[in-house]
């Protein structure tokens, strides 16, 4: 079955894509949830005119994103938090990413961030993806929290 994806779906594709998926997981979960649209040719000519009235705004877009993984590549970030010897008490994940980024003064949502559950000191790399076309390796540091 051939869907046209509205908005971005983890693991499936990004917004205007035309996917093919199962029939039962596109007419149960993903037209029903507003995620995508039935792929019949009709939308497809609607989708292409869309894409190419829209490509000069994507170029705008992808330009910004650049402008956004730069600053972020300069960014020296480290996150504190409670350790016994490196073994952390709880662990980091993608929303303290977002937070040490925040304030450096780089708003990002959290769901375009990948780095795992860290449970140790010690650096480590996170995904960011700015753009379906544009994604950052971000260096990070996890230290323990002085006493």
């Amino acid at each position: 079955m051939e869907i046209i994806l509205k908005q971005d779906v983890q693991k499936l594709g990004f917004k205007d894509d035309v996917v093919t998926v199962k029939p039962g997981y596109g007419r149960n979960f993903l037209i029903p949830q507003g995620f995508a649209t039935l792929a019949t040719p009709s939308a497809k000519k609607v989708l292409a005119e869309n894409l190419r009235q829209r490509a000069h705004k994507e170029a705008k877009l992808i330009a910004d994103a650049n402008v956004i993984a730069d600053a972020l590549k300069a960014l020296e970030i480290k996150i504190t938090a409670k350790a016994g010897g490196e073994k952390l008490f709880g662990s980091v994940n993608n929303a303290y990413i977002a937070a040490a980024l925040e304030a450096n003064g780089q708003s990002i949502d959290r769901k375009f961030i990948t780095s795992g559950v860290i449970k140790r000191i010690g650096k480590y790399t996170a995904t960011v993806r700015l753009h379906r076309d544009v994604i950052v390796e971000l260096p990070y540091e996890i230290v323990a929290e002085q006493a």
